[in-house]
């Protein structure tokens, strides 16, 4: 069994967890998720910052939306690439890439904070978060750019063991570990390149099923059939998959039959 690195602490018996989803990632007229229906599910949404998806108007509603229902607010920050929704290989100067998280943050801070919220923590995109997983340089950019943004060190969301949290750590960010019931995972305990033939697990049943697993078990099984160790604070449900709202209400109504609490970890 393969052993993925925790950083937050285990809290016993008392099973708990956090579901987060990709939200506000429509632009213009054009809408992807279901934003509503998801926010009255999850406990911690990504909020697109329009680099990806999302645009002013979309990030105020969700802002407030999620706001009204308690739903922690994260950044969901990415390369610059509409055309591509950040899923393209991108090679972007450190610098740069500092200054265009720290710019994304910003934009979203205004807008929680106007619904009388704020930003939580900081979650990568697509290529963006399969990039700084392995790369050192990129990983630490990001995390400069969280610590330009806020004036109080914001959690950095991602996969445990990533170049990501280790560059978080080194610039004084906390850290959440996450994993996801709709990806499938390595022996490594990556993910697997969405690319390749069943990257994306997309059977309900198989999903809810993983989700059991990673939450009360703290296993899921990889792509080529080895047991990993999950041991995370946080749980991926993708919101740009069809059905993906009455997926995501399924995988927490049981949760909360197999006795897991759902709640936010920001």
């Amino acid at each position: 069994m393969t052993t993925m690195e925790t950083s937050t602490a285990a809290r016993g018996a008392d099973l708990v967890i956090d579901l987060n989803a990709d939200l506000g990632e429509g632009f213009g007229r054009w809408r992807l998720t279901d934003d509503d229906a998801l926010l009255s599910i999850v406990s911690s949404a990504n909020v697109a910052c329009g680099f990806h998806g999302g645009d002013p108007s979309t990030m105020r509603r969700v802002c407030e939306l999620a706001a009204e229902r308690g739903v922690a607010i994260g950044a969901q920050v990415s390369y610059r690439d509409l055309a591509g929704f950040g899923r393209r290989a991108m090679d972007v100067p450190p610098r740069e890439l500092a200054d265009e998280i720290a710019y994304q943050i910003g934009a979203l801070e205004v807008f929680a904070r106007a619904a009388g919220s704020r930003v939580r923590y900081v979650k990568p995109h697509g290529a963006l978060y399969n990039r700084a997983v392995h790369d050192e340089e990129q990983a630490a950019a990001v995390a400069e750019g969280v610590r330009l943004a806020a004036a109080e060190p914001l959690p950095v969301l991602g996969l445990p063991g990533s170049r990501l949290h280790h560059a978080a750590r080194a610039a004084g960010l906390p850290v959440v570990t996450e994993a996801f019931a709709d990806r499938a995972y390595t022996a490594a305990a990556t993910l697997v390149p969405r690319g390749t033939p069943g990257a994306v697990v997309s059977d309900p049943d198989t999903v809810v099923s993983r989700a059991l697993a990673i939450a009360r078990d703290r296993a899921v099984d990889s792509i080529e059939g080895d047991r990993l160790s999950v041991k995370v604070r946080s749980l991926c449900l993708h919101g740009d998959t069809p059905g993906a709202a009455a997926l995501a209400r399924r995988v927490r109504d049981e949760l909360a039959t197999a006795g897991v609490r759902v709640e936010a970890f920001a």
